[in-house]
């Protein structure tokens, strides 16, 4: 069934379908949300709050973009929300900037540090840098469909995914002139 059978049968009372349009998308949603907000505890309540948000609004969902499309702007609303939420939250605590979540990052693998290195560089963006980035460069999304997730123009898109890359080639070269 494709995702959009499957939206139908849920609608028509079929929890399974829902339960398995979650199974197709969690995976991508969890991905995209560690990565966006560097903690997995974080992205969990984030991908959760994003299913139940898209069971429960399952009747705006129109079919004229893919489900996974329409499932992802809600995971961007919430990430961002996440995101606002933490900066008024570290105003009132004081946080190590140095410090990454880790289980955002495999622990094996010969390339461990190297990872690490990118997941902190990608800290270091700017939400609507990273996001794009995210987007474009990790989910595989071409920008049209990355327009109509997050409600930003074509041109505005590729500009933040060309600053990103070039904010993280720049942190990358200054960590492999420092891991020499």
């Amino acid at each position: 069934m494709t995702d959009a059978d499957l939206a139908r049968s849920a609608l028509d009372g079929n929890a399974q379908a829902f339960t398995e349009l979650a199974h197709r998308h969690m995976s991508a949603c969890l991905r995209f949300a560690t990565r966006m907000l560097g903690s997995r505890e974080d992205a969990e309540e984030a991908t959760q709050d994003t299913l139940i948000r898209a069971y429960r609004s399952l009747a705006a969902f129109d079919g004229r973009t893919a489900f996974r499309t329409w499932m992802f702007a809600i995971l961007v609303n919430r990430c961002r929300t996440a995101l606002l939420s933490r900066t008024r939250r570290a105003r009132w605590v004081q946080t190590d900037p140095d410090v990454v979540d880790r289980t955002a990052v495999p622990s094996h693998g010969p390339d461990t540090e190297l990872r690490v290195e990118l997941e902190r560089a990608l800290e270091t963006l700017p939400g609507e840098q990273r996001e794009a980035f995210l987007l474009k460069h990790v989910e595989q999304l071409e920008y049209v469909e990355m327009a109509r997730i997050t409600g930003v123009g074509i041109s505005a898109l590729k500009m933040r995914v060309q600053r990103a890359c070039t904010k993280l080639q720049q942190q990358l070269e200054d960590y492999d002139d420092t891991a020499r």
